[in-house]
């Protein structure tokens, strides 16, 4: 199997290309390594690759190179390509859900497989686009803001800090309409999440969520407050978020609208979509179901350690 990893320099604070010779070893066949130089630039390459008859392409860095490695894959419409993950960035929350995560962390001893995964599509006027393993729109929108302004963090120290940052300089609950399925409720919003993966900015917001099951996983937080969103972080943090708290509802469904009275900030796979200069104030998501062929570790899938939970 021809391979062509996709690599961001920057990744692994400058030691990308060095972690990455072991994957030679790892993925048998001929490997090629081809690096990017500027955002965007991993969607062409990867859409080059697809093209140019690789029968794998992975994405090595975080979660924003698998966003553009994953949508230049959609892009060229090869159905038979398979997507990789090879999580050297700060953020890996899309390997996770694979496994593939853990595998790397574990020497990539473990066999892989395959699954044929859903992808969401989220449109709005002017903009569209694919993503892979989440959408977040409201306060979580603004934290990705917040990241990219703090250079010196990795993983969950990064959003843990500019979730701090967002609650102090952005925290807002404007009035959303928002359907999911039939199902429609209007009210003040701190922020909603759609989801296929399990976590989001390195919280595991929706532990139940499996990336082929056809259904987005959702967390509406509604009209929560400053301080709760404060008590509650280690719940975040581990994954137990309350069952039983009225503003905080976790559901399921293939299709979202929204639309809202000002202006929304939204990130897609931790990458921003729309922020609120740009005057976005409704959009609809959809999923795809079981669109794009990805390798995955059955062994650490959704967090299993060699089966175990």
């Amino acid at each position: 199997m021809r391979t062509c990893v996709i690599y961001n320099p920057a990744a692994g604070r400058g030691k990308a290309r060095r972690l990455l010779e072991g994957v030679r070893r790892a993925f048998p066949g001929e490997t090629v390594l081809w690096p990017t130089a500027k955002p965007g630039d991993a969607i062409r390459l990867a859409s080059e690759a697809a093209r140019s008859g690789f029968a794998r392409i992975a994405a090595a860095g975080g979660d924003g190179t698998a966003h553009e490695v994953a949508r230049g894959i959609l892009a060229s419409e090869n159905a038979d390509v398979l997507f990789s993950t090879i999580p050297v960035g700060s953020m890996n929350d899309y390997a996770y859900s694979l496994g593939m995560l853990t595998w790397w962390q574990r020497g990539m001893t473990e066999p892989l497989s395959s699954i044929r995964a859903d992808v969401g599509f989220v449109r709005a006027p002017g903009r569209e686009r694919f993503f892979v393993n989440g959408c977040g729109i409201g306060f979580t929108g603004m934290v990705t803001v917040e990241s990219t302004k703090i250079q010196l963090l990795r993983g969950l120290p990064l959003y843990g800090v500019a979730m701090l940052r967002a609650l102090a300089r952005h925290f807002a609950k404007p009035i959303m309409t928002i359907r999911q399925d039939g199902l429609e409720m209007t009210g003040p919003t701190l922020t909603l999440s759609v989801n296929l993966g399990q976590r989001e900015g390195g919280f595991p917001l929706t532990k139940a969520a499996r990336l082929d099951d056809g259904l987005f996983e959702t967390m509406h937080a509604a009209n929560v407050k400053p301080w709760e969103l404060l008590r509650y972080l280690p719940s975040m943090i581990s994954g137990q978020l309350p069952q039983n708290h009225p503003e905080l509802r976790l559901g399921r469904c293939n299709q979202v609208h929204v639309r809202c009275g000002q202006n929304l900030c939204i990130h897609t796979d931790g990458e921003l979509f729309a922020v609120p200069a740009d005057t976005i104030r409704e959009l609809d998501i959809e999923i795809i179901p079981r669109r794009l062929c990805v390798e995955i570790c059955p062994a650490y899938q959704y967090g299993r350690i060699s089966g175990r939970e």
